[in-house]
């Protein structure tokens, strides 16, 4: 299969989850035997940041403005056997409707951001009109559960199908450590407003009850922030360095957005590379997470600081365990060749 994309970033991980999931997705097409183009546009905030310039599973190819990529790319846009245009690619429903007016395979919406989609749906600065929906193929969804039905009742999709975030779980794995870990408690990811409540309940309160050794990587954290004694910040980690940072926790937090606790069914990469890890992980509760990973047996759900410590107290042996359990999951239903498995059968299922 030919597959072209048009999304957010593949080069750049700074401050975007968008990078880290088409490079897992599209690496496991690649295994799979497919032909992959990503087209990207050239933007400034992410020049001086680029961490992946020339990937060894798909072509990637930048563009300067929506112009410039049909001058370039009308000809592989319309033989491919396939088109994805993903959530947050600037002016995209100007590119959207050129993908329509000129592919001749599968049209589909890879929707990264779903319930921020939804809840912004006819703006004049959003990404996709309602009106587009109805003409795709395929519309792919980070969010599952009843959401699926809504784009399908409210919004006309023919199809709408959940496509997760996941995991290369040949690159993120344990890793063998002696003595204890750096970190009692970690967490990555870039500064959101509505996620910094419950940053601070759920790592920097223990921090503060407790002491000892916490960490928070990612960038654009404001300088107003308090941070307790003991909680060492990193500015930007990049993905090479995820496995190790993973593997240097007794436990990892998750965060979800306010918009994807409110819909449910919306895991982050983050859950999926550190069960990779075997890392036991912590997360805030949203509907549909103890579906993807069982309460008490591969995660720990978290609904106050309490919870954090109880955790944080509990033996190694059983800790160990939880990270067992939640990489035979993600192994088994997360990793890159399996989400790619699910993208094929949807792409046929469409054509």
């Amino acid at each position: 299969m030919r597959l072209a994309v048009i999304g957010l970033s593949l080069s750049s991980s700074w401050g975007n989850g968008h990078a880290t999931t088409f490079r897992s997705l599209l690496r496991g097409m690649h295994g799979r035997g497919h032909e992959v183009l990503f087209l990207e546009q050239d933007v400034p905030w992410y020049a001086p940041h680029r961490d992946l310039t020339e990937p060894d599973f798909a072509r990637l190819a930048l563009y300067a403005d929506p112009e410039d990529l049909r001058a370039r790319f009308a000809g592989e846009v319309a033989d491919a056997d396939a088109v994805i245009v993903g959530s947050y690619v600037q002016r995209g429903p100007e590119v959207l409707d050129w993908v329509r007016d000129t592919a001749r395979g599968t049209v589909a919406f890879y929707d990264i951001d779903t319930p921020i989609t939804l809840s912004r749906m006819g703006r004049a600065d959003h990404y996709i009109r309602p009106d587009q929906v109805p003409g795709l193929d395929l519309y792919l969804s980070f969010t599952g559960g009843p959401t699926l039905g809504r784009i399908e009742r409210d919004l006309g999709a023919p199809r709408a199908r959940a496509l997760y975030c996941s995991v290369d779980a040949a690159r993120y794995r344990p890793e063998a450590r002696e003595g204890r870990r750096r970190w009692q408690l970690g967490y990555l990811g870039t500064y959101s407003e509505d996620r910094q409540p419950v940053l601070d309940a759920l790592l920097l309160e223990p921090a503060r009850r407790r002491g000892g050794a916490f960490v928070v990587a990612g960038p654009q954290y404001p300088g107003g922030i308090d941070w307790p004694r003991g909680v060492e910040r990193i500015d930007h980690l990049p993905p090479a360095r995820h496995p190790g940072f993973y593997n240097d926790q007794d436990f990892t937090l998750n965060v979800t957005r306010a918009d994807m606790v409110a819909a449910g069914w919306s895991p982050s990469v983050r859950l999926f590379e550190a069960g990779a890890c075997g890392t036991p992980i912590v997360s805030d509760a949203w509907e549909g997470l103890d579906a993807l990973l069982p309460e008490g047996e591969a995660i720990v759900i978290a609904r106050g600081p309490g919870d954090v410590e109880a955790a944080l107290d509990l033996p190694a042996t059983r800790r160990a365990a939880m990270g067992r359990a939640a990489r035979e999951i993600v192994r088994a239903r997360h990793s890159s060749d399996a989400r790619a498995a699910e993208l094929e059968a949807f792409l046929e299922e469409a054509a």
